[in-house]
């Protein structure tokens, strides 16, 4: 099985192919987010933030499916290239949040030396891709806001965040475990308890 055969840099053919469909499927349900998102009306502001963490799946799915280092920049990254092509409402700027909100799910990962794969990490993860997301925001769009709505957006986007990817991705990845279609990862072999 040759796409089977460990590369030097750690990642598989199907390593790489999965967190590339993983990403193009995200990115295209991206593009609906987008209508979503700017259909969307609060009376307070920050509370929008509520719907972001559906923006941050591919920086969790894909590391806990593949579980390679920079699955979660590359999966990200490449769903934002996606979204962007899409027509993205925020142009090249999408790329750029791809690029934070992979990074900093990464970071996550890297910090457990990527040998936890379980809800803990996928929390974290989830919601550090939200922090990165949301700080881009507030330099981008929200500048102008008081300090508390930045606080208050940063910290319902965290939990949004933390909520659909990290908890929302993790249940995700289980139901696809369990149904043996991961079977050629990690993912598929072992099911870490919580």
């Amino acid at each position: 099985m040759t796409g089977m055969q460990q590369s030097p840099g750690g990642w598989r053919l199907v390593d790489i192919v999965t967190a590339a469909v993983i990403a193009v499927v995200f990115g295209v349900v991206f593009q609906v987010w987008n209508v979503v998102w700017e259909a969307s009306s609060w009376g307070f502001p920050p509370a929008r933030g509520v719907i972001y963490g559906v923006w941050m799946l591919p920086a969790v799915v894909a590391p806990l499916v593949v579980r390679r280092p920079g699955a979660a920049i590359f999966a990200e990254t490449l769903a934002a290239v996606v979204e962007m092509v899409a027509g993205s409402p925020w142009g090249l700027g999408t790329l750029v949040y791809g690029l934070v909100q992979g990074a900093a799910a990464e970071l996550i990962f890297a910090f457990v030396i990527y040998r936890s794969w379980g809800l803990p990490a996928a929390l974290l993860a989830g919601a550090a891709a939200g922090v990165g997301g949301a700080l881009l925001d507030l330099a981008f769009y929200y500048a102008d806001w008081s300090a508390g709505w930045q606080l208050t957006y940063v910290v319902i986007v965290a939990i949004s965040a933390g909520a659909i990817a990290g908890f929302g991705g993790w249940l995700v990845v289980r139901a696809l475990a369990r149904t043996g279609v991961l079977a050629p990862f990690g993912s598929g072999r072992t099911q870490q308890p919580v």
